[in-house]
């Protein structure tokens, strides 16, 4: 066959390959935009949603969702209707399981306590609950500072401590409370996720001693071993060298003199004989 004739099927062949395959892409595409896709329509919220609210009818809606689902998204709206809500929900956000309390465990923030923690209030200074701070989902660890029982002239003066370590907030906000006239003021307060353990301690200490929220890292999980200090450890010159203690005496101890034995001579007579007597002591006379 001649070499002309083949190259020239070869090419058309080639060329027709080609436009097949274009063909079929662009048909694909066609049927594929033309087919309906998966969706499911799962319960939404309907505005902003702050945490500890009951949710209602007007709170929620529905919406589509194309392709695979989140886990524990809620399908029907009655699943979720009076439940609490634990998290803080954005419009249009997927109401998971996750974020909303038990069925019959109302809202507010006992809703937010997990079982076997509890909820402990926490006064705090302006600093710490008006400038933000603290707010909820932060960890902090808990100083106190104060003087011992029975010891308030020691000579270190005021010490603090680091008592708690690693407590999630649950709530930051303001509280009204009496003064000693009896009249009414606003008090920071910060409500701290604790054990029952750990509540009694906190409680003794809101009482008892001035409390320092100190805020810490939310990956930082440790939990160290700080000594504490004093008011008096705050002046002391770590840099400074401490005296050299007084070196001691090597001599040999001194024992108290040993006293000499004293001799007497006394001259006896018997008629006329005279004889002498020696007699030894230590005392003196």
């Amino acid at each position: 066959m001649n070499k002309r004739l083949l190259l020239i099927l070869l090419s058309a062949f080639i060329v027709a390959s080609a436009c097949s395959y274009l063909v079929y892409r662009l048909v694909a595409n066609r049927i594929l935009a033309t087919r309906p896709l998966n969706t499911t329509r799962v319960v939404v919220a309907a505005t902003d949603i702050k945490l500890g609210s009951i949710l209602r009818d007007v709170d929620l809606t529905t919406s589509e969702i194309t392709g695979s689902l989140p886990k524990g998204v809620i399908l029907n709206p009655k699943d979720a209707l009076g439940r609490g809500v634990v998290a803080d929900l954005s419009q249009n956000e997927p109401i998971l399981e996750s974020r909303l309390a038990a069925v019959g465990s109302g809202g507010g923030l006992a809703a937010t306590i997990s079982p076997g923690m509890r909820a402990c209030a926490v006064k705090v200074d302006e600093v710490v609950g008006v400038a933000g701070f603290v707010t909820p989902g932060m960890r902090v660890d808990v100083l106190i500072s104060g003087t011992l029982p029975g010891q308030t002239n020691t000579a270190e003066g005021t010490k603090v401590k680091t008592l708690l370590q690693n407590i999630q907030v649950l709530s930051a906000g303001t509280d009204i409370q009496k003064d000693a006239e009896g009249k009414a003021k606003p008090v920071q307060v910060v409500n701290l996720l604790v054990t029952p353990e750990q509540a009694e301690a906190l409680s003794l200490a809101n009482s008892q001693t001035h409390i320092q929220l100190v805020l810490r890292n939310p990956l930082d999980t440790q939990i160290g071993q700080p000594p504490g200090t004093a008011v008096a450890n705050l002046f002391t010159d770590k840099n400074s060298v401490a005296p050299a203690p007084k070196p001691r005496s090597t001599s040999a101890p001194r024992h108290p003199p040993t006293q000499t034995a004293r001799v007497y001579m006394v001259q006896v007579f018997n008629g006329s004989k005279r004889t002498d007597e020696k007699f030894v002591s230590n005392e003196e006379k």
